[in-house]
């Protein structure tokens, strides 16, 4: 699954929880309600169990639950949950810079511009709770 389809996966299942807490609900009902094959709902669930954002009941009833409140939980914080690689990743391992001068300078370039590109996407991720996005969507 592509960062950008786990994250709007995670926050619409979020969402969903955040508007209907006043019971848990196992991951086949989230999938239906937000339209999301189940199995890959189910991965992301987990990851999200484990990065302290939802609970989970055990048991083939299951049921998931927001661990805090829509507006403890901020962009960044199911970001780092789901995704184990930066949303700018330059990958310049494969490119020979032993005789290009200009080219070893330019992956430094662009290494350094992606960082604080990355650094600015966190920063206001940081900054959007599942509150502000369930308020914007109702």
């Amino acid at each position: 699954m592509a960062a950008s389809s786990k994250l709007s996966t995670s926050v619409k299942a979020l969402c969903f929880l955040g508007k209907h807490q006043q019971k848990g609900w196992s991951s086949a009902e989230i999938s239906k309600e937000i339209g999301i094959n189940t199995s890959k709902l189910r991965r992301l669930l987990s990851m999200l169990v484990k990065s302290g954002i939802l609970k989970s009941s055990r048991g083939k009833e299951g049921k998931f639950v927001l661990n805090k409140p829509p507006d403890k939980i901020h962009l960044q914080e199911v970001y780092c949950a789901i995704e184990d690689r930066k949303a700018f990743h330059l990958d310049v391992r494969h490119v020979s810079v032993k005789d290009l001068p200009d080219s070893a300078k330019l992956n430094n370039y662009f290494l350094d511009l992606f960082a604080e590109i990355q650094i600015d996407i966190e920063d206001k991720m940081r900054k959007i709770s599942i509150k502000n996005i369930i308020e914007q969507i109702l």
